[in-house]
């Protein structure tokens, strides 16, 4: 944690004028609730909730060669990728570490996008500029751009509200470029929270503008504004990870069970050899959900597992579920002690609390 003072999203005057809460994440001074954590979370599950998403970084690769060398610097196959497709991936370090996960876009033939953490923006950055080839431009636009994620079963209610009819929303995975009421926005349909959602990119000082038009055409739609606590209950309860929680360059892919996302038939990318290895051996470790038995505090990052007295791992994430009404959580495990089924204890304050490991996701659709 630096020691210079904590940056404003463009939102932040609108956060403070909502009375939100605002805590220190990384660098960065965001709200952390509003109206409370529980009431934010079952709006996003029910009906449509609003994140401000512009402390995360946004980077533009361009040029001949950019989708080669894209290729050769993440995880997941950009050649896949049509126009106005994208994809999750990894950014690894060479011993298959993970520096950051993120989400790519093919915005043009030549042109790239790329969604990448808050905290990891300036490394990933120099990350990818040390090994640049000339032919290929890289742009760090973060500072000129804000974004939303608008999540809940309501969204393409919202959506429709916004541009009519006759205009389709993006499909999964896609992005978009639309215009609204002189904004312009692209719209790309992926989400953090299990629910269909949108994540939508706009210049930076126009944020406040959509910001407010979007909490008063969702208004029929039950919108309301959700800050990080909420964002945090709703992805674990998911199983989705957390970068420098559940990810971090101690870890790699395979470890977190994100192999998926890993294409090993691509000839060479960073980190490659060492997570086709790990792939033909199995890893070590492994991160896993669980649910806590009974009546208990929820599971903490740092709390110690054990399973049959001795200890097998511990938690990198954990909370109490709003949805499910017990603790849940993820930790890193040792993979004998890892199988779907396991009785194992989470260590919390001193005492030994009973947990399950489970499938993913944790919740889900009735």
């Amino acid at each position: 944690m630096s020691d210079s003072p904590q940056k404003h999203t463009p939102l932040y005057q609108e956060h403070v004028r909502l009375g939100a809460r605002m805590i220190p994440f990384g660098d960065w001074l965001m709200p952390v609730q509003y109206t409370g954590i529980v009431d934010e979370h079952q709006a996003v599950r029910k009906n449509v909730g609003i994140f401000d998403i512009s402390h995360m970084g946004q980077l533009i690769a361009e040029g001949v060669a950019a989708g080669q060398w894209l290729n050769e610097m993440l995880t997941n196959n950009i050649a896949k990728l049509n126009v106005g497709a994208g994809q999750y991936t990894f950014l690894l370090n060479e011993q298959g570490g993970i520096i950051d996960d993120l989400i790519v876009y093919r915005i043009d033939h030549l042109q790239f996008l790329l969604v990448v953490n808050a905290s990891r923006t300036d490394e990933d950055f120099a990350w990818l500029n040390r090994s640049r080839p000339k032919d290929v431009e890289l742009a760090n636009r973060s500072a000129d751009y804000g974004g939303v994620a608008i999540q809940g079963p309501r969204v393409v209610d919202l959506f429709h509200a916004f541009f009519g009819q006759v205009v389709a929303p993006p499909a999964r995975n896609m992005i978009v470029d639309l215009e609204l009421k002189g904004i312009k926005l692209s719209i790309a349909r992926t989400g953090y929270t299990g629910e269909d959602g949108f994540e939508v990119f706009f210049p930076a000082n126009e944020a406040a503008k959509f910001w407010n038009l979007t909490l008063e055409t969702g208004k029929p739609f039950g919108i309301k504004p959700c800050g990080l606590g909420a964002r945090d209950t709703l992805r674990l309860e998911m199983c989705y990870p957390l970068n420098g929680s559940d990810l971090s360059p101690e870890h790699n892919p395979i470890e977190a069970g994100l192999g998926f996302f890993v294409d090993l038939t691509k000839a060479k990318f960073v980190g490659r050899d060492v997570l086709a290895q790990m792939k033909e051996n199995g890893p070590a470790q492994k991160l896993v959900p669980f649910r806590m038995q009974g009546k208990c505090p929820p599971p903490r990052p740092h709390y110690s597992v054990f399973n049959n007295g001795e200890r097998v791992g511990e938690v990198t994430s954990g909370t109490l579920s709003p949805s499910l009404n017990y603790g849940v959580g993820m930790a890193y495990i040792q993979s004998p002690h890892a199988k779907i089924g396991t009785n194992i204890e989470i260590e919390i304050r001193g005492q030994k609390f009973p947990a399950t490991i489970e499938k993913k996701p944790l919740y889900k659709k009735s």
